[in-house]
Protein backbone atom coordinates (compact mmCIF):
# COMPACT_ATOMS: atom_id res chain seq x y z
CA UNK A 1 0.00 0.00 0.00
CA UNK A 2 0.97 3.57 -1.18
CA UNK A 3 2.09 5.61 1.86
CA UNK A 4 0.31 8.97 2.00
CA UNK A 5 2.07 11.71 -0.19
CA UNK A 6 3.95 14.77 1.42
CA UNK A 7 1.71 17.52 2.60
CA UNK A 8 1.79 20.27 -0.12
CA UNK A 9 5.33 22.61 0.28
CA UNK A 10 6.53 20.13 2.11
CA UNK A 11 9.58 17.73 1.52
CA UNK A 12 9.37 14.17 1.84
CA UNK A 13 12.59 13.45 2.68
CA UNK A 14 13.53 12.43 6.19
CA UNK A 15 15.72 15.10 7.99
CA UNK A 16 19.23 14.26 9.61
CA UNK A 17 21.16 16.10 12.40
CA UNK A 18 24.03 16.59 10.14
CA UNK A 19 21.49 18.29 7.98
CA UNK A 20 20.15 20.60 10.24
CA UNK A 21 23.12 21.49 11.48
CA UNK A 22 24.65 22.09 7.81
CA UNK A 23 21.71 24.76 7.71
CA UNK A 24 22.36 25.80 10.94
CA UNK A 25 26.15 26.83 9.90
CA UNK A 26 24.91 28.43 6.86
CA UNK A 27 22.68 30.32 8.11
CA UNK A 28 24.64 31.66 11.06
CA UNK A 29 27.35 32.42 8.69
CA UNK A 30 24.33 34.66 6.34
CA UNK A 31 22.87 36.31 9.04
CA UNK A 32 25.68 37.31 12.24
CA UNK A 33 23.45 40.00 13.51
CA UNK A 34 20.12 37.38 14.26
CA UNK A 35 19.40 37.85 17.39
CA UNK A 36 16.02 38.45 20.23
CA UNK A 37 14.49 41.86 18.25
CA UNK A 38 12.76 42.72 21.44
CA UNK A 39 14.12 45.33 23.33
CA UNK A 40 14.96 44.91 27.08
CA UNK A 41 17.16 45.02 30.36
CA UNK A 42 15.87 42.37 32.05
CA UNK A 43 13.77 38.97 32.32
CA UNK A 44 10.61 40.84 33.49
CA UNK A 45 10.65 43.12 30.55
CA UNK A 46 11.78 40.47 28.21
CA UNK A 47 8.43 38.51 29.36
CA UNK A 48 6.63 41.22 29.54
CA UNK A 49 7.70 41.92 25.89
CA UNK A 50 7.10 38.06 24.32
CA UNK A 51 3.71 38.04 25.85
CA UNK A 52 2.73 41.75 24.21
CA UNK A 53 4.36 40.38 20.74
CA UNK A 54 1.91 37.98 19.89
CA UNK A 55 -0.08 38.78 16.79
CA UNK A 56 2.24 42.16 17.04
CA UNK A 57 5.74 43.20 15.12
CA UNK A 58 8.70 43.28 17.43
CA UNK A 59 8.91 47.09 16.01
CA UNK A 60 5.34 47.53 17.92
CA UNK A 61 6.16 46.28 21.12
CA UNK A 62 9.48 48.28 21.19
CA UNK A 63 7.62 51.45 20.62
CA UNK A 64 4.97 50.65 23.32
CA UNK A 65 7.18 49.06 26.13
CA UNK A 66 9.40 52.27 27.09
CA UNK A 67 6.54 53.85 28.22
CA UNK A 68 5.17 50.91 30.08
CA UNK A 69 8.16 50.28 31.58
CA UNK A 70 8.81 54.03 32.80
CA UNK A 71 5.17 53.82 34.45
CA UNK A 72 5.93 50.30 35.83
CA UNK A 73 9.31 48.94 36.30
CA UNK A 74 9.24 46.04 38.11
CA UNK A 75 6.35 42.97 38.71
CA UNK A 76 5.26 45.36 42.02
CA UNK A 77 4.21 47.97 40.21
CA UNK A 78 3.15 46.18 37.46
CA UNK A 79 0.94 43.70 39.73
CA UNK A 80 -0.55 46.59 41.15
CA UNK A 81 -1.41 48.54 38.30
CA UNK A 82 -5.11 49.37 36.78
CA UNK A 83 -6.11 47.23 33.91
CA UNK A 84 -7.56 50.41 31.91
CA UNK A 85 -4.53 52.46 32.54
CA UNK A 86 -2.56 49.40 31.01
CA UNK A 87 -5.02 49.27 28.57
CA UNK A 88 -4.46 52.41 27.44
CA UNK A 89 -0.24 52.06 27.19
CA UNK A 90 -0.37 49.20 25.06
CA UNK A 91 -3.66 49.25 22.87
CA UNK A 92 -1.94 49.72 19.49
CA UNK A 93 -0.03 46.41 20.12
CA UNK A 94 -3.50 44.66 19.18
CA UNK A 95 -5.72 42.22 21.71
CA UNK A 96 -5.15 45.10 24.10
CA UNK A 97 -8.02 43.75 27.25
CA UNK A 98 -6.29 39.71 26.70
CA UNK A 99 -2.67 41.46 27.32
CA UNK A 100 -3.26 43.66 29.50
CA UNK A 101 -4.97 40.79 31.74
CA UNK A 102 -2.19 38.69 31.14
CA UNK A 103 0.74 40.95 31.76
CA UNK A 104 -0.71 42.18 34.84
CA UNK A 105 -1.33 38.43 36.53
CA UNK A 106 1.95 37.63 35.19
CA UNK A 107 3.33 40.39 37.26
CA UNK A 108 0.81 38.94 40.43
CA UNK A 109 2.15 35.53 39.97
CA UNK A 110 5.89 36.65 40.22
CA UNK A 111 5.12 38.70 43.53
CA UNK A 112 2.99 35.75 44.85
CA UNK A 113 5.28 33.20 44.02
CA UNK A 114 8.81 34.20 43.63
CA UNK A 115 9.27 37.30 45.42
CA UNK A 116 9.01 39.52 41.83
CA UNK A 117 11.71 37.80 40.18
CA UNK A 118 11.16 35.62 37.06
CA UNK A 119 12.40 31.97 38.02
CA UNK A 120 15.06 30.24 35.97
CA UNK A 121 12.95 27.41 35.65
CA UNK A 122 10.93 26.15 32.81
CA UNK A 123 7.97 24.14 34.46
CA UNK A 124 8.04 27.43 36.88
CA UNK A 125 7.65 29.82 34.32
CA UNK A 126 4.64 28.02 32.35
CA UNK A 127 3.29 27.61 35.51
CA UNK A 128 2.55 31.32 35.56
CA UNK A 129 -0.44 33.17 34.09
CA UNK A 130 0.13 34.60 30.45
CA UNK A 131 3.71 32.28 29.95
CA UNK A 132 3.37 29.77 27.30
CA UNK A 133 6.17 27.52 26.11
CA UNK A 134 7.33 29.72 23.42
CA UNK A 135 7.80 32.58 25.86
CA UNK A 136 9.54 30.39 28.52
CA UNK A 137 11.63 29.43 26.23
CA UNK A 138 12.11 32.91 24.98
CA UNK A 139 12.71 34.07 28.27
CA UNK A 140 15.27 31.04 29.28
CA UNK A 141 17.36 31.63 26.39
CA UNK A 142 18.08 35.22 26.44
CA UNK A 143 17.42 36.35 29.94
CA UNK A 144 19.43 33.33 31.15
CA UNK A 145 21.65 31.48 29.07
CA UNK A 146 19.76 28.62 29.26
CA UNK A 147 18.64 25.88 26.18
CA UNK A 148 15.31 24.55 27.32
CA UNK A 149 14.13 24.74 24.16
CA UNK A 150 13.05 26.15 20.60
CA UNK A 151 10.62 28.72 20.63
CA UNK A 152 8.33 28.19 17.49
CA UNK A 153 6.35 31.32 16.24
CA UNK A 154 4.87 31.60 12.79
CA UNK A 155 8.16 32.54 11.14
CA UNK A 156 9.84 29.07 12.68
CA UNK A 157 6.68 27.33 11.65
CA UNK A 158 7.11 28.54 7.99
CA UNK A 159 10.66 27.65 7.71
CA UNK A 160 11.04 24.53 9.22
CA UNK A 161 8.17 23.02 6.82
CA UNK A 162 9.75 24.43 3.95
CA UNK A 163 13.11 23.44 4.81
CA UNK A 164 11.89 19.75 5.01
CA UNK A 165 13.00 20.05 9.02
CA UNK A 166 9.61 19.57 10.46
CA UNK A 167 5.83 18.72 9.12
CA UNK A 168 3.07 19.82 10.61
CA UNK A 169 1.73 23.12 12.19
CA UNK A 170 1.40 22.15 15.69
CA UNK A 171 3.89 24.44 17.60
CA UNK A 172 4.43 22.16 20.49
CA UNK A 173 5.26 18.82 17.49
CA UNK A 174 7.16 21.08 15.14
CA UNK A 175 9.90 22.05 18.41
CA UNK A 176 10.03 18.48 19.51
CA UNK A 177 10.90 17.49 16.16
CA UNK A 178 13.32 20.04 15.80
CA UNK A 179 14.73 19.40 19.68
CA UNK A 180 15.47 16.15 18.03
CA UNK A 181 18.09 17.11 14.94
CA UNK A 182 19.27 20.32 16.49
CA UNK A 183 22.11 19.98 19.24
CA UNK A 184 20.86 21.21 22.99
CA UNK A 185 23.07 24.13 22.99
CA UNK A 186 22.48 25.53 19.59
CA UNK A 187 18.74 25.61 20.57
CA UNK A 188 18.04 29.02 21.09
CA UNK A 189 20.17 30.21 18.53
CA UNK A 190 18.03 28.05 16.06
CA UNK A 191 15.19 30.51 17.13
CA UNK A 192 17.29 33.52 16.36
CA UNK A 193 18.26 32.02 13.16
CA UNK A 194 15.18 30.77 11.80
CA UNK A 195 13.12 34.10 12.76
CA UNK A 196 15.38 36.38 10.89
CA UNK A 197 15.88 34.13 8.07
CA UNK A 198 12.05 33.86 7.80
CA UNK A 199 12.03 38.00 8.19
CA UNK A 200 14.86 38.48 5.37
CA UNK A 201 14.86 35.73 2.92
CA UNK A 202 11.98 33.11 3.67
CA UNK A 203 9.13 35.82 3.28
CA UNK A 204 5.23 33.94 3.57
CA UNK A 205 4.00 35.42 0.42
CA UNK A 206 7.44 36.62 -1.55
CA UNK A 207 10.25 33.86 -0.42
CA UNK A 208 13.56 35.88 -2.01
CA UNK A 209 15.10 32.37 -3.07
CA UNK A 210 17.21 33.66 -5.78
CA UNK A 211 19.55 34.91 -2.49
CA UNK A 212 18.72 31.80 0.11
CA UNK A 213 22.23 31.11 1.37
CA UNK A 214 20.40 27.56 1.69
CA UNK A 215 18.93 27.13 -1.60
CA UNK A 216 20.53 23.38 -1.74
CA UNK A 217 19.52 22.05 1.31
CA UNK A 218 15.77 23.43 1.32
CA UNK A 219 13.43 20.95 0.08
CA UNK A 220 10.61 23.20 -0.68
CA UNK A 221 9.60 21.90 -3.93
CA UNK A 222 8.04 25.31 -5.16
CA UNK A 223 12.00 26.97 -4.07
CA UNK A 224 13.12 26.91 -7.71
CA UNK A 225 9.98 28.21 -9.01
CA UNK A 226 10.50 31.32 -6.65
CA UNK A 227 14.08 31.52 -7.95
CA UNK A 228 13.35 31.67 -11.69
CA UNK A 229 13.45 35.24 -13.14
CA UNK A 230 9.96 34.67 -14.48
CA UNK A 231 9.15 32.65 -11.77
CA UNK A 232 5.99 33.69 -9.14
CA UNK A 233 8.05 36.24 -7.40
CA UNK A 234 8.82 38.25 -10.34
CA UNK A 235 6.91 41.60 -10.86
CA UNK A 236 4.41 41.02 -13.59
CA UNK A 237 4.89 42.42 -17.45
CA UNK A 238 2.25 44.83 -18.43
CA UNK A 239 0.42 43.62 -21.66
CA UNK A 240 0.90 45.03 -25.11
CA UNK A 241 -2.22 47.27 -25.80
CA UNK A 242 -3.74 46.32 -29.37
CA UNK A 243 -3.75 48.16 -31.92
CA UNK A 244 -6.45 49.21 -34.34
CA UNK A 245 -5.86 48.40 -38.10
Amino acid sequence: MKGRPAPAGRSPRRPTPELAVRILDRLEAAHPEATCALVHRSAFELSVATILSAQCTDLRVNMVTPRLFARFPEAASLAAASLPEVEEIIRSTGFYRAKARSIVGFARGLVERHRGRVPADFDAMVALPGIGRKTANVVLGHAYGMNEGIAVDTHVLRVANRLGLATGDDPVKVEAQLMALVPRTRWTRTTDLVIFHGRKVCDARRPACAGCPVFDLCGWESRQAWANPGGPGAPSRPRPRRTAG
